[in-house]
C-alpha cells in the first residue's frame, strides 16, 4: 500500500513541472495569458526536433497516385490509404466550423495547447492514478494523427497512441511548435486532410466522396456535422453501418454549433428533425487487380516505374503522383474483346495480344483472355504479355532475312531445297559433331523459291538453307537483338551462337510477346528501334515533373535508335510481308483488313505447342501468341489460324476508326530487281510496291 502511495505521489511531483504553470495560468489569467501558459510546457522540456515539426507541417501528405490512359481517362489508382488532399478553398467553410465547434472551440485563441483542457485532464489523471485523458486540441490531434499514420512499425504506432503522460507532453510540445509555424487556417486544413473518417477514407475529400458522393467543397451543414462527429470514433459512429448512432453523434455537433452561435434556432430545429442520410460512393480502384481497363498493362507499367525509372513502391502508393501512360483505351478494349472471341476465358489456352507504336515504342495495349489479379478459373497474376513462356516459331525468319539482306543477299536470292532438307553446316543437337540437322516443312512448298516468297510462304527448308549459306547463326541472332528482341538475352544469344543451333531461325526459344512486337515495330517504322515504354509523364503532387534521385526529372522520354535497320531494307521487308496477309500464297489471310496495308508473319513451334502472328500497319504493330501456360500441349492449328484471327478481330475496329497510311515502296536494289523490271511475287497476286 505504501508503494502505491509513493507511486501516486511520485507521479504528482512529475506532473508539477508541466501542470504548475497551467495552474498559475488558471489562477491568474490577468498575469499569464493562456497562450503563454501553454508555451511554458515546451520551455520546461527543451527544444523540439525540427524534423518532427517538419513532418507535421510541411511533409507532403500521402495521397492517391492517379494512373491515366493516353486520353486522360482513369486506368486505376495506386494507394495504401484513400486520401485526396485539397486546398482550403476546396473545403466548404461549414466543415471547418463544425469541426472546431465540437473538437476545439478555443482553437483560434490558444497557441496549440489549451491550458484549461489540459489542466482538467492532468488533475483527473493525478487524482485517479490513471493515464492522461482528454484535453487534446485540433493541433495536438494533428500531431497524433501524423505520427500514427507515418509510423512504419508496430512499436511506432503504439508510441503514437500510448495513454501516458510522457506521450501527452511530447504531443503538446510539438503542437506548440506547429502553432508557432503555421497559421490557424493552415493547421485546420492540414488536419482535415489528415484525419481518418472511417470506411477507408482519410481526409475530408475522401470522406465526402465516400459517404455523400460529393466533393468537400459541396458539403452541406448537415453533412459537415455528420463528418465532424466521426473523428472521435469513426467505426462506432459510421453513418452507413450505424445511422441511428451517427445521428445521435451528429446532433451533439449541431447543438454545439448552436450553442456557439454558428447555427440558428430555426436551422437547429430543422436539422435535428432530419435523419442521417448517406449516398455512399465507391472508393476509387486500387491497384492493378482493380484496374478499370488494362490490368496486365498496369502490372507492366508498375514494374517499369520501379524497375526502369527507379521509383519506390512508397512513392507510388502514397506520393499523390499523376502517371500519364501510353495506353489507348480503344485499342485495349478491342484487344480484350478479340482474345476471348477466339479463345474463351475458361480455356486452358492463353491468348496474348500486345500492341506497340512503330517509331516511338509506346505500348498501346496488352490483352489476355484472363482477368488480371484475381483467383480461380479465368484468372492469373502472371504477366503473360511480357513473359518469355513459349517460342514464336517462324516469326524468327524475319531476323534471318533482315541480316541476309544487309550482307550480300537480295529478296530475289533463289535456292532449291529438298523436303526434308539436310543442313550442310548445322548438327541435330547443335555444336559441330554428330548427325546433321534435318528439317521439314509444315506442308507442301515448291523446292525452288526466292527469299521473298520463302518468307511469305514460311518455308523451313529455305531458311535453314539460307543459314547454311550464311555459315553461322551469329548474324541472325545479333540482328534479332539489334531490332529489339530483348527477351533474347546476351547469355541466351551466346549459348545459341556457341552451340551453332541451326533451329534458331525456326523460333524455338521462349519469347516475350511484347519484345517480339517491339522488334517487328523496328522494321515497320522504317528501321528505327525504340525500347518499349508505357509512360509519357510522371508528375509530383503539385503538378511539376517528378524529380529522380539525381535531381533531374524522371526520364519518361522515348529511347529510340534511328537506322538500327537501314530504311531500304526495312521498307522492302514491310512490302514483302504484306504478302503473308494480302497475297494468295501467304499464311495469314485471316488477318487481312480490306482497304488497309497489313504486313506480318506467322509462326508455329514444333508440336504446335504455340502459335503466333505479328502483324502491322504503319501505325500499329501487334503480336499474338496462343499457348498453354501450364504444359506443352498442342494448341491446334498454325499461326495463320487463331493468332491471325485474333489480330484481325482486334485491329479491324481500330483501323475502321480512321484512315491509315500505306507502307513506303520497297527498294529495287534490295529486292534485286533492275530498273524498269517487274516486282517479284510471281507466285502470288499482291502487286508489291517498288
Amino acid at each position: 500500500m505504501l508503494c502505491v502511495r509513493y507511486a501516486v505521489v511520485g507521479k504528482l511531483v512529475g506532473a508539477v513541472v508541466v501542470a504548475g504553470v497551467l495552474v498559475a495560468a488558471v489562477a491568474g489569467p490577468w498575469l499569464v495569458g493562456l497562450d503563454l501558459a501553454g508555451r511554458a510546457v515546451g520551455d520546461s522540456q527543451g527544444a523540439v526536433s525540427t524534423s518532427a515539426v517538419d513532418e507535421v507541417t510541411t511533409a507532403p501528405l500521402p495521397g492517391v497516385t492517379a494512373v491515366l490512359a493516353a486520353d486522360g481517362s482513369t486506368i486505376t489508382d495506386f494507394y495504401d490509404r484513400y486520401r485526396v488532399p485539397v486546398t482550403a478553398d476546396r473545403i466548404a467553410p461549414v466543415m471547418g466550423t463544425a469541426l472546431v465547434d465540437v473538437e476545439d472551440s478555443r482553437f483560434y485563441g490558444h497557441g496549440g495547447v489549451d491550458p484549461i483542457g489540459t489542466l482538467r485532464a492532468l488533475v483527473t489523471d493525478v487524482s485517479s492514478g490513471g493515464a492522461a485523458q482528454g484535453g487534446s486540441t485540433i493541433t495536438q490531434q494533428l500531431v497524433k494523427q501524423t505520427l500514427l499514420q507515418r509510423a512504419t512499425t508496430t512499436q511506432g504506432q503504439q508510441e503514437a497512441t500510448a495513454d501516458t503522460l510522457a506521450r501527452k507532453v511530447t504531443e503538446a510540445r510539438l503542437a506548440l511548435a506547429v502553432d508557432a509555424r503555421m497559421s490557424k487556417s493552415d493547421i485546420l486544413t492540414r488536419y482535415l486532410n489528415t484525419v481518418y473518417f472511417g470506411h477507408g477514407a482519410y481526409g475530408v475529400q475522401a470522406a465526402a466522396r465516400t459517404y455523400f458522393s460529393v466533393d468537400a467543397s459541396a458539403l452541406t451543414p448537415l453533412q459537415a456535422a455528420t463528418l465532424a462527429g466521426l473523428v472521435q470514433n469513426p467505426s462506432a459512429d459510421d453513418p452507413i453501418a450505424h445511422p441511428d448512432v451517427a445521428q445521435a453523434r451528429r446532433d451533439v455537433v449541431l447543438h454545439r454549433m448552436h450553442d456557439l452561435g454558428d447555427l440558428s434556432d430555426a436551422d437547429l430545429a430543422t436539422d435535428l428533425a432530419t435523419p442521417v442520410a448517406t449516398t455512399p460512393g465507391a472508393a476509387p480502384p486500387q491497384g492493378c487487380a482493380q484496374a478499370l481497363v488494362g490490368g496486365f498493362f498496369c502490372s507492366y507499367l508498375r514494374e517499369y516505374l520501379t524497375g526502369t525509372l527507379g521509383l519506390t513502391d512508397q512513392q507510388l502508393d502514397d506520393g499523390g503522383l499523376t502517371v500519364r501512360t501510353t495506353l489507348e483505351t480503344g485499342v485495349q478494349r478491342a484487344g480484350d474483346a478479340a482474345v476471348v472471341r477466339t479463345v474463351a476465358q475458361d480455356s486452358p489456352l492463353a491468348a496474348v495480344y500486345d500492341v506497340v507504336q512503330p517509331g516511338t515504342g509506346h505500348v498501346l495495349a496488352m490483352s489476355v483472355n484472363r482477368t488480371y489479379g484475381c483467383t480461380g478459373e479465368g484468372c492469373t497474376s502472371v504477366d503473360l504479355p511480357t513473359a518469355a513462356a513459349r517460342g514464336s516459331g517462324s516469326t524468327y525468319k524475319l531476323f534471318t532475312a533482315a541480316y541476309a539482306l544487309q550482307h550480300g543477299y537480295t529478296a530475289s536470292f533463289t535456292q532449291t531445297t529438298s523436303d526434308p532438307y539436310t543442313s550442310t553446316v548445322y548438327k541435330e543437337d547443335g555444336g559441330t559433331r554428330g548427325a546433321p540437322y534435318v528439317v521439314r516443312n509444315a506442308g507442301h512448298y515448291p523446292e525452288t523459291l526466292d527469299l521473298a516468297d520463302a518468307l511469305v510462304e514460311s518455308s523451313n527448308t529455305f531458311f535453314v538453307g539460307l543459314e547454311d549459306h550464311l555459315g553461322s547463326v551469329e548474324g541472325p541472332v545479333r540482328e534479332a537483338q539489334r531490332l529489339g528482341l530483348a527477351s533474347l538475352t546476351d547469355d541466351d544469344a551466346q549459348q545459341v551462337i556457341d552451340g551453332e543451333q541451326g533451329s534458331f531461325t525456326l523460333g524455338p526459344l521462349g519469347t516475350s510477346p511484347l519484345d517480339l512486337a517491339d522488334a517487328y515495330a523496328t522494321v515497320f517504322s522504317g528501321g528505327t528501334q525504340c525500347d518499349p515504354t508505357p509512360v509519357t509523364a510522371v508528375l509530383a503532387a503539385d503538378g511539376s515533373p517528378l524529380t529522380g534521385a539525381g535531381g533531374g526529372a524522371v526520364d519518361t522520354g522515348e529511347h529510340c535508335t534511328p537506322g538500327a535497320l537501314p530504311a531500304p531494307v526495312a521498307h522492302t521487308l514491310a512490302q514483302v510481308m504484306r504478302g503473308d496477309v494480302e497475297s494468295d500464297i501467304g499464311t495469314a489471310s485471316r488477318a487481312r483488313v480490306a482497304g488497309h496495308d497489313v504486313a506480318g508473319k506467322t509462326g508455329t513451334t514444333q508440336g504446335n505447342v504455340s502459335v503466333a502472328f505479328v502483324g502491322s500497319t504503319p501505325e500499329y504493330t501487334a503480336s499474338v501468341l496462343v499457348f498453354d501456360p501450364d504444359e506443352d500441349a498442342d494448341v491446334g492449328g498454325f499461326g495463320g489460324g487463331k493468332s491471325a484471327q485474333i489480330w484481325h478481330d482486334a485491329m479491324a475496329p481500330v483501323l475502321a476508326a480512321g484512315p491509315t497510311a500505306d507502307f513506303p515502296a520497297a527498294d529495287r536494289q534490295v529486292l534485286g530487281v533492275p530498273e524498269g523490271g517487274d516486282c517479284p511475287f510471281t507466285e502470288g497476286d499482291l502487286g508489291l510496291v517498288c
